[in-house]
Order: C-alpha cells, then sequence, then structure tokens
C-alpha cells in the first residue's frame, strides 16, 4: 500500500512533499501499532488500521498545517481511525473477563469460536524505549482492562496516560470539549480501579534472572511431561487460561489437573517449546507433535505474567501459526513432510 501510495504522490506533483513525509512517518510505524492495538486488542485489526491511517494522512497531506509534530498528526488520525472501526466491533475479552467464576479442571472445555478474543503482540511490534511502545501499556492485563471500557474512553485514557498528552489536546484530537474529556478520564479510571490489573507493578520484565529461570523450569516442566512440578512455579492464586476456550482456572492444583486431563500430549517429546516475548512479558511458542505427521506444529503460545513469588497468570494462546512472532511453522530443526 505505501508504495502505490509513493507512486500515486509522485504522480500527483512529482514526489517530493509527500515522498518526504512518508519517509518521515515511516518512524512512527511501531508505535501506532502498539496504539491501535491498545485500542482495539487485536494484532491484525492493529496492523490494518495502521494502514488505513497512512492512507486517510497521505490523502489529506495537503491540509496538513504543520500546527502539530507529524507524529501527533498521525496519532489523531489513528485515534479517530480506530473510533470509527470500534463502532461496529464488540470488545476483545480474555475468558477472565467474561464475568463467570472459575472453571473446574476436569469439566469439559468449551471453544467459543464466535467470540473476538484478545490477541496477543509480539515484543518486536513495539519499542520498549518510546514511552508509547514501553511494556507497561502493552501487558495483557493493561490491555484486557481497556477491553471494559468505551472506545471513548479507551481512546481518553490511552491519549492522556500513555501518551501524556494535555486534556485541550485530547478533546481536539477526538471533537470533544475538555471537560468531556476531564469526565471521561475519570470515569475510565474508576472503571480501571474495578476491573484493572492489580500485578502490573510487581511484575519481573522478561529478560530478568527470574523470570528467565522460572520460564526454563515451565517449559523443561511441560516437555518432559513432569506436570506436577508445575505446582511449584505457580503462585496460590495463580490463575490460567487458554482462549478460544471459555473457561478460566485458579491455583497450582487446579492448574496441573488441567493440563493432566485436557492437553492432547501423551508422554515426553510431545511438546516443545521456543522462549520469546510477548506484550513485554516472558513468553514460550509451544509446537504440538502431530502423530500422522510426527511434525511438532504450532499450538499455543504461552504468556506468562511473572511476580515476586513465582508466575502469576499464563494466557495460552491458540496459535495456527506463529509467522507474527517471527517462528518457523513447524518446530525449528524438523522439515514437515
Amino acid at each position: 500500500m505505501l508504495a502505490r501510495m509513493t507512486v500515486l504522490a509522485r504522480e500527483v506533483d512529482g514526489g517530493s512533499a509527500q515522498d518526504a513525509f512518508l519517509a518521515d512517518a515511516q518512524r512512527y510505524r511501531k508505535e501506532l501499532l502498539a496504539h491501535c492495538y491498545r485500542m482495539t486488542g487485536s494484532l491484525h485489526d492493529a496492523e490494518d488500521l495502521v494502514q488505513e491511517t497512512y492512507l486517510r494522512a497521505w490523502k489529506s497531506y495537503n491540509t496538513f498545517q504543520g500546527k502539530s509534530s507529524v507524529r501527533t498528526w498521525l496519532y489523531r488520525i489513528a485515534t479517530n481511525t480506530c473510533l470509527t472501526a470500534l463502532d461496529s466491533r464488540q470488545r476483545r475479552p480474555l475468558p477472565t473477563g467474561l464475568g463467570a467464576p472459575s472453571s473446574d479442571p476436569v469439566d469439559d472445555i468449551v471453544a467459543r469460536d464466535e467470540v473476538p478474543w484478545l490477541e496477543p503482540l509480539p515484543d518486536d511490534s513495539t519499542d520498549p524505549s518510546n514511552i508509547v511502545g514501553s511494556r507497561e501499556s502493552v501487558r495483557l492485563a493493561f490491555v484486557a482492562a481497556l477491553q471494559h471500557l468505551s472506545p471513548r474512553q479507551r481512546a481518553v485514557l490511552v491519549l492522556r496516560e500513555v501518551l501524556q498528552w494535555k486534556a485541550a489536546e485530547v478533546a481536539d484530537a477526538i471533537g470533544s470539549s475538555t471537560a468531556a474529556v476531564n469526565s471521561l478520564l475519570q470515569r475510565a479510571r474508576a472503571q480501571l480501579d474495578a476491573v484493572g490489573p492489580s500485578e502490573d507493578d510487581a511484575l519481573r520484565p522478561p529478560e530478568s534472572q527470574e523470570a528467565q529461570d522460572l520460564l526454563a523450569r515451565y517449559i523443561a516442566a511441560f516437555e518432559s511431561y513432569n506436570i506436577d512440578q508445575l505446582v511449584e512455579l505457580f503462585t496460590a492464586d495463580a490463575v490460567w487460561e487458554m482462549p478460544p476456550f471459555d473457561g478460566w482456572y485458579q491455583g497450582p492444583e487446579n492448574i496441573v489437573l488441567l493440563s493432566k486431563t485436557h492437553c492432547p500430549a501423551d508422554g515426553p517429546g510431545d511438546m516443545r517449546f521456543v522462549p520469546t516475548t510477548a506484550n513485554g512479558q516472558p513468553a514460550a511458542a509451544l509446537y504440538m507433535l502431530n502423530k500422522a505427521t510426527g511434525v511438532h506444529e504450532p499450538f499455543q503460545m504461552h504468556v506468562l505474567a511473572v511476580g515476586e513469588d513465582g508466575i502469576t497468570h499464563v494466557v495460552a494462546f491458540h496459535m495456527t501459526t506463529f509467522e507474527k512472532f517471527g517462528l518457523p511453522d513447524t518446530f525449528p530443526g524438523r522439515v514437515a513432510t
């Protein structure tokens, strides 16, 4: 799309102004992707909305008066592009956000494919050195909490508290008044206090020794099919959920029993993991053995929250491809036949 936009720009006026704009605007692609992800909870939707943002910016480039920076202008366009899209889309929850109590690990598990579930975000889609791509603002618990807000509440909270915009700037961006923005922010904060993450401040970054050690032990327990070892890794009130299945499970014993009851693996070697990061958290890509082909294929992306006393939360997203995470579609070293 960007190549087509560049060609069109050259046809219009020799391309000098638009080419310079496009070259400058590309610096903000990753942070705009993180912004649209926060708003929608979907990597795929965010990618489409960033493309739409650049297309809208190119079409309206001649109206850009330079009263704000290109970056601020792009964020205004991206925010309104997201708000328009969210008018016709459902919120993206995790199973814990559906309002049901924790599930019995030996009961049948039920897939709800009709639910537009929250999706994980590969870390290479953000820039942790930049405040708008900071780990805290894309952690799963925070993005899941945002889904409880109305689209306009989300926009105001993200612009004010993640991007640190002034209330008047936000009001101008979304076509509202400063008083309305302040009211939206107050309601958004109250809603987040009710449903928001309590774990974020205590989470260990993925590169920390504690997180690395726990991730290695977590992977080893699954790969060796020594599931009972997982009890030692989870905190007493740890939570496990695995969209598109709508149940969620609390406590190490329940998590272990769930794995023993419903995991399709039969023994050591059936599961292979590749450590990675997602949403600013340690993660592991699970390849499950396809017994018909003898090849380990993409199965789940486990995103871990590691606190002071162990693993506090795991979201095991069902995945059919790991392309967005830069990982192959068969376990490294294996070739599908």
